[in-house]
């Protein structure tokens, strides 16, 4: 079985694999307008994160990682992702092409994924880049600080497919950076006082 991930999934799994491939899916789009309560926000605070939307047609594609988990690993990844990424998250889960970065790979694997619906009660929706960075650098969970999230997200595209475009992940992280020198200098300024 392979599962892909694209939010934080690419740099924690949390589960035993086989393998792992970098690559893409076509038909959907990252977008940050999928609510968290519990890994990077709290009750009180609803924040967004990652999540793959449908739609945008067959140019649109969402780049993440697929892993591939074998006996015994396949119940206990399926059973940690169902509550990490279906019940805690909201996600629903697809079956979808995915397409391995390596040139050497022919087809494309069938892989499970968890995506985004309109109907998801902690779906956001759309908002603009410079609202959803207000929510990610006030927002943390007990997986870490949205800020982190964000970093490490833009950081695999950067790292492990620079030849990807995802402007909305990295539009958000322009504004992020534009408010955080604010951020700093306002704190630095009441510690003074």
């Amino acid at each position: 079985v392979w599962i892909f991930g694209y939010g934080s999934l690419v740099w924690r799994p949390g589960f035993e694999f086989t393998s792992r491939k970098v690559g893409f899916i076509r038909g959907y789009s990252r977008r940050f307008w999928q609510g968290d309560t519990f890994h990077r926000g709290s009750e009180r605070m609803v924040r967004a994160v990652g999540a793959a939307v449908e739609g945008g047609g067959w140019a649109a594609c969402t780049w993440g990682v697929a892993y591939e988990v074998r006996g015994e690993q396949i119940a206990a990844s399926l059973q940690y992702l169902n509550m990490r990424e279906a019940v805690l998250g909201g996600y629903d889960t697809k079956l979808v092409k995915f397409h391995p970065q390596e040139k050497d790979t022919e087809e494309p694997i069938l892989a499970l994924v968890y995506i985004a619906t309109p109907q998801n009660p902690s779906y956001l929706g759309p908002a603009s880049e410079e609202d959803i960075a207000a929510q990610i650098i006030v927002s943390s969970g007990c997986a870490g600080h949205n800020i982190e999230y964000l970093l490490r997200l833009a950081d695999f595209m950067r790292y492990f497919c620079p030849q990807a475009e995802d402007k909305h992940l990295f539009s958000i992280e322009e504004a992020l950076i534009s408010i955080l020198p604010c951020l700093y200098y306002t704190e630095e300024s009441l510690e003074e006082t």
